[in-house]
């Protein structure tokens, strides 16, 4: 009992930790006029912002049958969970997305990104992955907004179809291998984004802004935790 409360002590604090206006800071002083981030306008927040779709591979899983584990957020070991690096993740998105400033107001998000109005995450249900829903829980949590959870994997085409009907600031949470089915079912979108997710990374946002009957692609780096890339996925 004493080391699963730890374990959920210590993912709490992680979640937090990653989540403090100290990273705000990192980002607007080093990711500023760097050449790999997006150059698009800064979105309004809410359903009154432009229609800009925002695409995020889950966090950080487990590499195989060894360390490190996925755990769930009360700390229990789970193979289908993030990792603590995810979780840490998973609570620094808070920054990206709903950022605050000192005295608790809604801050400006980073340029070429958008405060969510809506967040859609694949289903979990029947054994899948929990991986895309815990990572925008936190997240979630701090908009006051609840998961759509209606698709799973391998139903790319039914939530495609309902994103090229969503309004405002949408995002979403999804495995990396079936993020390319997503992109398939939008329509068009220009320039063409990477065919193929590296498996190794987790710190990039695909987004797209309505233009026309189509889209244009752009990507926003995380630039959350130690190790992530200032490149886009090429």
């Amino acid at each position: 009992m004493t080391s699963r409360i730890q374990r959920r002590t210590m993912l709490g604090l992680l979640a937090a930790g990653a989540a403090a206006p100290a990273l705000g800071g990192c980002a607007k002083g080093r990711h500023g006029t760097d050449p790999a981030v997006s150059t698009a306008p800064e979105a309004r927040t809410g359903d009154g912002g432009p229609d800009r779709l925002m695409i995020i591979r889950h966090a950080e899983k487990p590499t195989g049958s060894g360390a490190p584990y996925g755990v769930t957020e009360t700390g229990e070991r789970d193979d289908k969970s993030l990792t603590i690096q995810g979780w840490s993740r998973a609570g620094a998105l808070i920054g990206l997305f709903a950022p605050r400033d000192g005295d608790g107001h809604p801050a400006p998000v980073r340029p070429g990104l958008a405060r969510p109005a809506r967040i859609f995450a694949a289903d979990p249900s029947g054994g899948a992955s929990k991986r895309p829903k815990e990572t925008v829980t936190p997240l979630a949590a701090a908009l006051g907004t609840s998961l759509d959870l209606r698709f799973a994997k391998g139903q790319e085409a039914a939530l495609a179809a309902a994103l090229r009907t969503a309004s405002g600031p949408t995002l979403v949470s999804w495995e990396h291998q079936n993020i390319a089915a997503i992109i398939a079912h939008l329509g068009p979108v220009t320039p063409k984004p990477p065919t193929t997710w590296p498996g190794s990374r987790f710190d990039v946002v695909y987004v797209f802004d309505r233009h026309g009957e189509g889209w244009k692609f752009s990507q926003v780096p995380q630039l959350l935790l130690a190790g992530d890339s200032p490149h886009p996925i090429g």
